[in-house]
């Protein structure tokens, strides 16, 4: 049943870009596990760019997820990654590059200072523009992260105001989900933010006999929250391609109202 509704939703979209007489425009997501698309045996684990080409009408936009579990900007430069993405853009088309969880980690073949993490970005960006297409930044998620005394701890260190300087020295648009998803961290709280997150009690699902406690990466639900703080944030910065968003629901406004 679920094929049979994927494989109808394809033919609509093909059938809409075919009425339109044009290729879509393109998303290409560069970023590391918070963002990239899962393999079954992982799942409920779920990243957020999994949950964003359904918030825009079929036919105008494509996603294609490009993000790897586990990459920097310096692996993902160093494994071709990087280079796959260059090789398939055409003008028009958008990258978004969400990167910092692993560049971060000191004594790994991933780590980045910092100052190497903005001359990474800075390359993505020049790259990007020099193919007539337009990069867009992104600050890295947070990780759930708490006090003993409940209050909100914050992982990542310079790498977030790399990010927002970069973007403001090169005029490229931001968006900032570092502070966003803090927000989101905030006001659900220490326990009540389990809830977007990988944590499954031993014998919950089969995945993970034993249970997991992932404060870093998203279930369905966290999946979904975090593309709609991306979703906000297109709209907000009046992306062109924000005319291809879908209505917001009602329902989605008032879900937002009361929880924030």
């Amino acid at each position: 049943m679920l094929l049979k509704t994927f494989l109808g939703l394809t033919l609509l979209a093909s059938a809409f870009s075919s009425a339109l007489g044009k290729d879509p425009i393109v998303i290409y997501l560069a970023g590391d596990s918070t963002m990239a698309e899962k393999t079954p045996d992982k799942r409920p684990e779920t990243g957020w760019g999994e949950m964003l080409e359904k918030h825009f009408t079929p036919g105008h936009i494509k996603v294609e997820n490009h993000a790897k579990n586990g990459r920097s900007t310096r692996s993902f430069i160093a494994e071709n990654l990087w280079q796959e993405i260059v090789d398939k853009l055409k003008p028009g088309d958008y990258v978004f590059i969400q990167f910092g969880h692993n560049d971060e980690k000191v004594g790994t073949d991933r780590y980045a200072s910092p100052d190497d993490y903005g001359l990474n970005l800075k390359r993505f960006v020049a790259d990007v523009r020099a193919k007539h297409a337009n990069p867009v930044l992104l600050t890295p998620v947070m990780r759930r992260s708490f006090d003993k005394e409940g209050k909100f701890v914050d992982s990542h260190g310079a790498y977030p105001d790399v990010v927002r300087k970069v973007a403001a020295e090169l005029k490229v648009p931001l968006i900032d989900m570092h502070r966003a998803s803090e927000k989101v961290l905030v006001q659900y709280g220490a326990e009540e933010s389990r809830k977007l997150f990988l944590q499954l009690k031993p014998g919950e699902n089969p995945n993970y006999p034993k249970g997991v406690e992932d404060n870093t990466h998203f279930n369905p639900v966290g999946a979904e929250t975090m593309a709609g703080l991306a979703v906000a944030e297109i709209r907000s910065l009046k992306l062109p391609i924000a005319k291809y968003l879908l209505p917001e629901s009602r329902e989605q406004r008032t879900v937002a109202q009361s929880r924030f």
